[in-house]
Order: structure tokens, then sequence, then C-alpha cells
């Protein structure tokens, strides 16, 4: 079992980036977010957080960031 060590942050690299960008661009696409917003680098900032906690399946990171950014309208 791979453990990450929370003390000491890996780098963030192009895998990482890779796996959240299509929740990104889904994120803004649905809030209807323009890209160069400060409303997009607060997504940005709270997706790649949460990614680097673990939560690594894009819909549940998906879920996750609309619940930090408190959009719940979505029924599960």
């Amino acid at each position: 079992m791979k453990t990450i060590d929370v003390r000491k942050p890996q780098p963030f690299d192009a895998r990482d980036l890779s796996a959240c960008q299509p929740v990104f661009d889904t994120l803004l696409k649905e809030a209807g977010v323009d890209k160069a917003s400060e409303e997009a680098a607060r997504i940005a900032a709270i997706t790649v957080e949460l990614y680097r906690q673990g939560v690594r399946d894009p819909e549940y990171l998906r879920i996750m960031v609309e619940g930090a950014r408190g959009l719940f309208d979505r029924a599960l």
C-alpha cells in the first residue's frame, strides 16, 4: 500500500494536472465561470488542495469542490 507523508508535500506534476484539468473545466462550464476570473482561481485552488489530500476519483473530486463552494443544487 502506498502511503503519503502529509508533512512533506510532493510536487504537483503533469500527471496530477491531467487528472485535475477535466474536473476544473467541467466545474467552470457548469458554473458559467470565466477561466481568467478570481472565482476560477478559487475553484482551481480547491481542486488542487483536495486532490493533494487524496481525493482522486474525478466525480467525487467534482462533488467535493462543489460542496466546498457551497453548491448543492444538483440532485444526488
